[in-house]
């Protein structure tokens, strides 16, 4: 990994406080560590303990980080290579943060997501579990398939567009018609995915896909 260096001001032996070195540390952070594709990153850096007494360094301070970036806590390793060599280490944490479709207040099982209920914010990669969903249209109509928390991710897992037990309109068409029934769906989804549904004029069981809030559309 490339090393950044800190050059003293003056050819003599400088001491850096602790401020400066922290400074340090996090701008090699930003320097050398991407945000992530449609995300962002922060940094968090340790204090020096103040009861730490910094040597001085006759040449330029180095920076480099022994562990895998890819980790959430990391220590950034300050080193000063000169005649009387010596090293620290700040732990820093590295948070990613990624935008999804979150519950803005508590959604009780069986309610409907709406833009009263239902935000896109910036969260912490280690909160979110499975897809991220980042289109606040893609879920709306939908309703809650258990409880969920405020601030929490809404996912595929947790909501339904269509939910089991649901009637819903079925739609059969070509290019030359388009007729509609009615169904009772016999397993939950979401938008675009393919269901169990029960026709109830004829009580057959086919398999078409989500079109909308209780809709679902069967091409001929």
């Amino acid at each position: 990994m490339p090393i950044l260096t800190l050059s003293p001001l003056v050819s003599y032996a400088t001491t850096w406080d602790s401020a400066y070195i922290e400074s340090f540390a996090k701008k090699f952070l930003e320097d050398e560590i991407a945000p992530p594709e449609d995300g962002k990153i922060f940094f968090d850096i340790a204090d020096i303990d103040p009861r730490i007494i910094i040597k001085p360094c006759q040449i330029p301070l180095t920076a480099n980080i022994p562990e895998n970036t890819d980790r959430r806590n990391v220590n950034v390793k300050i080193s000063c290579e000169d005649a009387t060599p010596w090293q620290m280490y700040l732990p820093a944490k590295i948070e990613r943060t990624f935008a999804v479709v979150i519950a803005t207040s508590t959604i009780a099982k069986g309610a409907t997501l709406t833009k009263d209920n239902i935000a896109i914010e910036y969260i912490a990669n280690n909160r979110i579990r499975g897809e991220r969903l980042t289109d606040i249209n893609a879920v709306l109509g939908s309703k809650a398939e258990k409880r969920i928390g405020e601030n929490y991710p809404i996912t595929r897992r947790n909501v339904c567009l269509v939910c089991k037990g649901d009637t819903i309109t079925i739609i059969a068409k070509s290019k030359n018609f388009m007729i509609k029934t009615k169904g009772v769906a016999l397993s939950s989804g979401n938008l675009y995915e393919q269901i169990s549904v029960e026709n109830s004029s004829s009580g057959r069981i086919i398999k078409p896909k989500i079109s909308g809030v209780n809709q679902v559309t069967i091409n001929l």
